[in-house]
């Protein structure tokens, strides 16, 4: 982590205001007045949600007498920018919102949560190697081989079977036997094309290798990869293996020049078995009339199990709250301690709609893959993201590109490794 550069930031402030693209200038949401004693201040950045956050210091103040004042970030405004705006002008609030890159600006700045009873009871808290337990999670994603559970019952394939190679080849070779009988475009619904959808083959697939099948502490495979941009050759081959079964048993219509929305709409209608995307897609499908057309299908998800043994999805927070030290913090503690417990949780799950990370969390949400991922969870069969540990845009803009070729047949799965081998290497050469 690094100390906030308080020349760099004014500097950043400084284009802000002439630009006028970040900052309380922008918003009426996001105010600059300083907290009043006794109040606590939150910042918000899932503006989706504003109004159920809201709701949740309302009842927060109703159950403590504590007055919690949201701040909230509209959508598109630059919210590390913000807050280093409430740092210099001594408005820091007292509980911070960051998403993993974010923590890198408060070297120092932010406390050490690690012997808060919630810190016990989710495996999804931001953890510094150097600094503790920084993070509070509120709600948590998760990726995995999202599939139609309907279709699978009716192939006669059970998916707690699929924890290995050979288990998932099965699998797909019995849907797409009954592939046109059941009105299936392809068995999975799978995507290479780079420049839209980088993010997913980059980040989020190439994530599966790094972390499918391990605890949640191992970084094993993230740690080599940042040793220079190595890979551990023979997993990694492994895990080409299972791209290529994608690529094989993908629709030849999206793999290589399909966009976001063909694939997810494409799967809400049933016409693909599984899709490599992760829970995120359940708000669409909610809001879907081809999925409730289709049945509102009850769906689940399965391990990249690319060995045998597999059985984790890969979930994280997508951001954090985490407490400032120049705030009120232990006010700020027991208000978090509060967020994981059951009436927080109840507005946090049924409320905004948020995938609870607490292991004993009651409530779940009306999302089609909440029940599933919850189970997970409570099992303890996660692992996490450390793909959020590479270099900035190496998933994106340099591996993404690898997939893209191996979709399109210039290369074998041989070949994938090396490529992938030479754009790690070549990518932390530059560093």
């Amino acid at each position: 982590m690094r100390r906030v550069n308080a020349i760099a930031i004014s500097l950043i402030l400084l284009a802000c205001l002439v630009l006028g693209g970040c900052g309380a200038s922008q918003t009426e949401d996001v105010t600059t007045e300083a907290a009043f004693e006794g109040t606590l201040r939150l910042l918000n950045i899932k503006s989706e949600v504003s109004e159920q956050i809201g709701t949740l210091a309302s009842q927060y103040e109703k159950e403590t007498g504590i007055k919690v004042e949201v701040l909230n970030v509209p959508a598109g405004v630059d919210a590390q920018a913000t807050l280093k705006g409430y740092y210099l002008s001594d408005q820091m609030p007292d509980i911070i919102a960051c998403e993993a890159s974010g923590f890198s600006n408060w070297d120092g700045l932010l406390v050490d949560l690690s012997d808060q009873d919630w810190a016990g009871r989710t495996d999804a808290a931001y953890v510094d190697s150097a600094y503790g337990t920084l993070g509070f999670p509120y709600t948590t994603e998760a990726i995995g081989l999202a599939y139609n559970a309907n279709i699978l019952e009716k192939c006669g394939v059970d998916p707690a079977s699929i924890t290995g190679p050979a288990a998932m080849k099965a699998a797909f070779e019995a849907i797409d036997a009954k592939k046109d009988s059941l009105g299936l475009k392809a068995v999975v619904g799978y995507c290479a094309e780079p420049e839209n959808l980088g993010w997913s083959s980059g980040n989020h697939l190439f994530g599966a290798y790094i972390d499918s099948g391990l605890s949640r502490s191992d970084t094993t495979y993230i740690d080599l990869l940042n040793n220079g941009g190595q890979l551990d050759t023979a997993r990694f081959t492994d895990y080409a293996e299972m791209m290529g079964l994608f690529i094989e048993y993908s629709d030849p219509d999206l793999v290589v020049d399909g966009t976001y929305d063909d694939q997810v709409a494409n799967f809400a209608s049933g016409k693909y078995a599984f899709v490599t995307q992760g829970s995120w897609i359940g708000a669409t499908l909610s809001s879907s009339d081809a999925y409730a057309a289709a049945g509102s299908f009850a769906v689940g998800m399965a391990p990249y199990a690319f060995q045998d043994g597999m059985e984790t999805i890969l979930t994280s927070a997508p951001s954090w709250w985490a407490v400032s030290k120049e705030g009120n913090v232990e006010a700020a503690k027991a208000f978090l301690q509060w967020c994981s417990e059951d009436s927080a949780q109840q507005i946090l799950v049924e409320g905004a709609g948020f995938i609870s990370p607490f292991k004993d969390c009651k409530y779940v949400a009306s999302d089609p893959f909440a029940s599933v991922i919850s189970q997970y969870i409570s099992a303890g069969k996660t692992s996490s993201w450390h793909w959020m540990d590479m270099p900035e845009n190496l998933g994106q803009k340099g591996i993404a590109f690898a997939y893209q070729k191996f979709a399109k047949g210039e290369i074998d799965a041989a070949g994938f490794v090396k490529e992938v081998q030479k754009i790690t290497t070549d990518w932390y050469k530059k560093l």
